[in-house]
Formats: structure tokens, C-alpha cells, sequence
């Protein structure tokens, strides 16, 4: 199975009035590891992705809190692919600490789509990308 695992320093803009990260900057840090696992698993970046009118939103989005991050600790996102089924894809997201310990985890759904935002099936605008997707999803 592919796991990209990105590292990121926990930056004070970051943190809340707590100290600690906004939640909302978890769904920011699962898009950072996401467009690395598909830099790592396709060799593109999404920006080329949708030059060749490929574009994939989020459908859904789920976050579980388990422990806080603080300013200025390293954190690192992995990520890997759940599901993949030609049109819908699903990624899976453990943010942990340096030493170890599970801060977060949670996925985030999506669907392929076209610049005029009509689903497509991958495989009928780029099979190499579509097969690399199946193999990672098999393990």
C-alpha cells in the first residue's frame, strides 16, 4: 500500500487563542498530504491535473480530534488511499507527532470531474492514472 507521509512544522498562525491548532487547519494539512501522495503516486501535481481538465473536489470531509498540536511542533500527515472505484476516490489521513502519537485522523471524499464540473471516469481520459490508482487501492 502506498503511504505518503508529509512532515510540517506547526506554523503560529496556526494555533488559536489556546495555543493550539485550529481545527481548521487540519482539513488545510490533509490537502497538503493529498496533493504529495498524488505528486508521489501519479508524478504530477493537481495544477497539471487540471490543465488536462481533470479536477477533483471534495465530496466529504471527516475529522476525529484525538490530542492538540502547539506552534512549533513538527506534526506529519499520512495518507493513503481507501478507495478508489473510476469516478469517486477516498483518502485516509493519521496526523501524528514526532514522537509518534495519533493527534488526528479522519478521510476526505471526492469525485473526478471535467471544467464544466461533470463527473468523468478516469480511465477514459488518462488509464495509466487510472490503473496507478487501482494498484495503490489493492495494496
Amino acid at each position: 500500500m502506498v503511504i505518503n507521509r508529509t512532515e510540517i512544522e506547526v506554523r503560529y498562525k496556526e494555533t488559536d487563542q489556546m495555543g493550539i491548532v485550529h481545527h481548521s487547519n487540519y482539513l488545510a494539512w490533509f490537502e497538503i498530504g493529498r496533493t504529495k501522495y498524488i505528486e508521489q503516486l501519479l508524478n504530477t501535481t493537481y495544477a497539471e491535473m487540471e490543465r488536462k481538465g481533470i479536477l477533483l473536489p471534495v465530496t466529504d470531509a471527516y475529522l476525529s480530534y484525538k490530542k492538540p498540536a502547539k506552534y512549533g511542533d513538527i506534526v506529519y500527515i499520512e495518507t493513503k488511499l481507501k478507495q478508489y472505484k473510476g469516478i469517486r476516490l477516498v483518502f485516509d489521513y493519521t496526523v501524528t507527532s514526532k514522537s509518534g502519537e495519533v493527534l488526528a485522523t479522519g478521510y476526505t471524499s471526492h469525485g473526478f470531474v471535467d471544467k464544466a464540473l461533470k463527473p468523468i471516469r478516469l480511465r477514459n481520459v488518462n488509464e495509466t492514472w487510472h490503473h496507478e490508482l487501482m494498484k495503490a487501492v489493492k495494496g
